[in-house]
């Protein structure tokens, strides 16, 4: 096994056969991102995607939580920092351009946000039984914008999608399991063991024909998802210049509800 170990605040890779393993490891701050690790993470899909030896991918995260979504102040406000990802990486989220390999995510704990756009941006979900989920942007003043208006519907449906994006509500592993979000829920602590199992099982089979399979599988909502993902510049347009967004980042920080105006 090869391992690259990086300082805490940082997304970490391992080699495990054929399975790169991408760990989340920022326990500190319950695995929120940073512009930085945003830019780690585009780092390791890539390795994953353009490196012939490594046939599937485990996203997993340290300690209790899969994330807590954004650090918010780091990307919103007068204390945003911009890191920006390579030219022609892999987006995290599957916007720009997709790994071909097969992802398996492992979530526990807090999953919010990002955390669930990044594991629909996937193939398969294992989540520990304690796993809580929240798809919360519209309570800060902005709306999701890693994909999850549209990954909501591919996996839910319409009713079950609009029922959480609207309502921002926390749900659990249960729940995220009966609309299709995850495909295990196992005890916690055994959900990385899990992922990890199903990755193995994966990287058994003919590289060549899970990529196509995949690739192939895509093809069937690639023209709704083009369009979903050509709108995201209107919603950025529409939020980034509210007075809700500025009141929903000043409430984050100051931990309050927020007063919204609809303006």
């Amino acid at each position: 096994m090869n391992e690259t170990k990086t300082q805490v605040g940082q997304i970490r890779t391992e080699v495990h056969g054929h399975v790169l393993k991408i760990i989340i490891d920022n326990v500190v701050k319950k695995n929120s991102f940073s512009p930085q690790m945003m830019a780690q993470m585009s780092d390791a899909m890539t390795l994953l995607d353009r490196t012939d030896d490594y046939w599937v991918g485990v996203l997993t995260a340290e300690g209790p939580d899969f994330t807590a979504g954004l650090d918010m102040p780091k990307f919103f406000g007068p204390k945003a920092e911009n890191t920006e990802i390579e030219p022609g990486n892999i987006d995290a989220f599957a916007l720009k351009s997709r790994c071909r390999k097969p992802i398996v995510t492992a979530v526990q704990g807090i999953c919010f946000t990002i955390g669930i756009e990044m594991m629909l941006a996937g193939d398969i979900v294992v989540a520990a039984d304690d796993a809580r989920f929240c798809q919360m942007e519209s309570k800060r003043g902005i709306a999701p914008l890693g994909g999850a208006h549209f990954r909501y519907l591919t996996r839910a449906g319409w009713g079950d999608a609009m029922y959480h994006l609207f309502l921002c509500d926390e749900f659990n592993a249960a729940r995220a399991h009966k609309i299709g979000f995850v495909q295990e829920v196992v005890a916690p602590g055994q959900q990385i063991a899990r992922a990890m199992e199903i990755a193995q099982l994966i990287a058994k089979n003919a590289p060549i024909g899970i990529q196509v399979t995949k690739e192939a599988a895509l093809k069937y909502i690639e023209a709704g998802e083009t369009a979903a993902i050509g709108y995201i510049p209107k919603i950025k347009d529409r939020v980034f210049t509210s007075e809700d967004m500025k009141e929903g980042i000043q409430s984050f920080v100051e931990r309050r509800s927020a007063v919204f105006r609809g303006k």
